[in-house]
């Protein structure tokens, strides 16, 4: 009888670690691309996952950032003005990364998008905010293309970090996206 109470209690310790070790409603989502679909993409993802009641993070990393620039006067040195330069500097900057066709395709992605009632990137922005979604930004990327936190747009739930600290947040989510 010793035994079976022995086995019954090795049990319950190994489902308190398997419990302990479960992933959480989260949702992870690698921000990557810079373009106009990928991003509509990215925030309706984030912000119909948040209305569901699931916790997410998305992770801004190279042509990602640029997404989230807004013009600001910053002294930088040559390559940084460069990167700046050809870096799109927020939302309406962005372009389709299929069927651009000279900036003609994003604006009827765009008209199409108003047309038929999707809320702009900037309104996704705004609902995410509302719906606490987390957003980091890669410090490294911004470090190589020469990007400054003054350059980046106001959002309450925005934190400057490395991949170590989106990788434990990814840890514990049940799903992780790369866009």
């Amino acid at each position: 009888m010793e035994d079976i109470q022995k086995q019954i209690e090795e049990l319950q310790k190994q489902v308190e670690l398997l419990k302990k070790d479960q992933p959480k409603d989260k949702l992870s989502m690698i921000v990557f691309s810079g373009s106009l679909d990928k991003i509509i993409a990215a925030l309706i993802i984030a912000t119909g996952a948040a209305a569901m009641g699931t916790k997410v993070t998305m992770f801004f990393t190279f042509w990602g950032t640029a997404a989230l620039r807004k013009k600001a006067k910053i002294k930088k040195n040559f390559i940084s003005r460069m990167f700046g330069l050809m870096l799109p500097t927020g939302f309406n900057k962005l372009k389709l990364s299929n069927m651009n066709m000279a900036g003609m395709g994003t604006a009827m992605m765009k008209n199409l998008m108003k047309k038929k009632g999707v809320p702009s990137l900037d309104e996704m922005l705004e609902i995410a905010e509302e719906s606490d979604v987390k957003i980091f930004i890669c410090e490294m990327s911004m470090d190589l293309m020469g990007m400054q936190p003054e350059e980046i747009v106001e959002y309450k739930n925005l934190e400057y970090c490395g991949v170590a600290k989106f990788l434990a947040e990814a840890d514990e989510s049940r799903s992780t996206l790369f866009i």
